[in-house]
């Protein structure tokens, strides 16, 4: 299990916050460094000791000192927003396939920063770490990092992107730029692990938690997969997080405050186009991690800079529970996900178009034999292609050059998905295709 030095200073870190007294940055110094030794790079949150977040121009040169300085790292550009900002992918490994992948996607609304902070310093601690725990977690694994998922909406301190779209609702359409990236991220890499950062605003005595966590709720997500996405949770991220100092609780449901007994849900439903779904139902262990916005004392009242060092910790104790989990679980986590993405080969059981693991779908929600795929027509196929092939459906084109459409089988790893995409009856279908009932 990795184990930057900042885990161990997170506990008292953490304690003194709660009882609303000033601390320092828990990461290394770059200033002054005895005998001559490289300094490590630093963010603009941690220069300002968190007084301010981290620059865009500041994360550019950050993340190509982080590179200069460790051959860990790689880094490249995967897509462009609409204001012309490049979204990067951070690599960090041993350079040799490795047992499991894990991808850290950090700011998906802009205006939600901790997580980003979180994600920018754990890069550099992964790809500097010298202890032998750490290099022996890097031979095994590969943590794939999007730091900035919505640079745009981030540049603007707004929810959602350029034109004003919320990213983390258009994993299933792929309007966006920043949601056709990640999906192809995740096409391409494959990760088993996908650790989606975000923060939330209280709702005080219901909603007040430090730190939230949620796993993929969505149906259709294999059993063996949702049951390692809800041990992530339940047993690592939010575990880390209270032996930390920080309360925790489960994203999206209100407690009462005496009991602790679930009041009502307010969100975190089985929907597919939000990421932790979409990572379920694309057969990878996901989580969503959300840390409190609101100030816990009125030291954090007082002083902004005390209230967001809180949150960025947060975010690095649920980071090292995540961390802690792919080390003692990679085998589970590797057969879980394997199978997963060998299931759909086998073309049975439902296909769920609602509900949730909490809410069971109804009838009408469910699609008991699913058909054995869909036709699209000429117009159709063009309209969806790209966003099949983003999603890594498999389609095949009937005709030369598509001229009579396209037929995309059940029978594929994305099984489940291609009734969401392509089916009328689903609630964020691309196109309704014409549903084929003989094999």
């Amino acid at each position: 299990m990795p184990t930057p030095a900042r885990y161990h200073r997170l506990l008292p870190v953490a304690l003194a916050l709660c009882a609303g007294l000033a601390v320092p940055m828990v990461s290394p110094t770059a200033h002054a460094a005895p005998g001559g030794e490289a300094r490590q790079p630093r963010t603009g949150f941690e220069e300002s000791q968190g007084a301010r977040w981290t620059s865009q121009p500041e994360e550019a040169a950050f993340l190509t000192a982080v590179d200069r300085a460790s051959g860990r790292v790689s880094l490249r550009t995967i897509g462009t927003t609409e204001q012309g900002r490049p979204l990067r992918l951070v690599r960090i490994g041993s350079g040799h396939p490795t047992a499991n992948t894990m991808l850290l996607i950090c700011s998906q609304h802009g205006d939600e920063p901790s997580g980003r902070e979180a994600c920018l310093t754990t890069v550099r601690d992964l790809a500097t770490a010298r202890d032998g725990s750490t290099r022996r977690f890097l031979d095994r694994t590969t943590v794939l990092v999007i730091p900035t998922a919505n640079p745009d909406g981030r540049a603007a301190d707004t929810r959602g992107n350029a034109d004003g779209v919320d990213v983390n609702r258009d994993h299933i359409a792929l309007r966006t730029a920043e949601g056709r990236a990640i999906a192809a991220a995740i096409r391409d890499e494959q990760p088993d692990v996908i650790y989606d950062l975000h923060e939330y605003g209280a709702t005080p005595r219901y909603y007040d938690k430090d730190l939230l966590a949620l796993w993929p709720r969505n149906l259709n997500t294999e059993p063996a997969v949702h049951d390692e996405a809800h041990t992530l949770s339940e047993s690592f991220v939010r575990p880390a997080a209270q032996e930390a100092g920080y309360s925790s609780g489960i994203y999206g449901i209100w407690t009462d405050p005496v009991t602790g007994e679930p009041v009502k849900q307010v969100a975190g439903d089985g929907q597919e186009r939000i990421l932790r779904n979409t990572a379920g139902v694309k057969h990878a262990v996901g989580v969503l991690v959300e840390t409190r916005v609101d100030a816990l004392t009125d030291a954090e009242k007082e002083d902004p800079a005390l209230n967001n060092r809180r949150r960025v910790n947060s975010q690095l104790t649920a980071l090292d529970g995540a961390f802690r989990y792919v080390a003692e679980r990679r085998a589970r986590i590797e057969a879980a996900t394997g199978r997963a993405r060998l299931a759909g080969f086998t073309d049975r059981g439902p296909v769920y178009l609602g509900g949730a693991d909490n809410d069971p779908a109804t009838p009408d929600e469910t699609l008991t034999d699913p058909p054995c795929g869909y036709r699209l027509s000429a117009a159709q196929y063009a309209d969806v292609q790209d966003e099949l092939a983003l999603h890594g459906v498999v389609s095949l084109p009937l005709g030369p050059g598509s001229r009579d459409g396209a037929y995309v089988p059940l029978r594929q790893s994305q099984r489940e998905l291609v009734a969401l995409l392509l089916d009328g009856r689903a609630a964020y279908h691309l196109t309704e295709g014409q549903p084929r009932t003989e094999c």
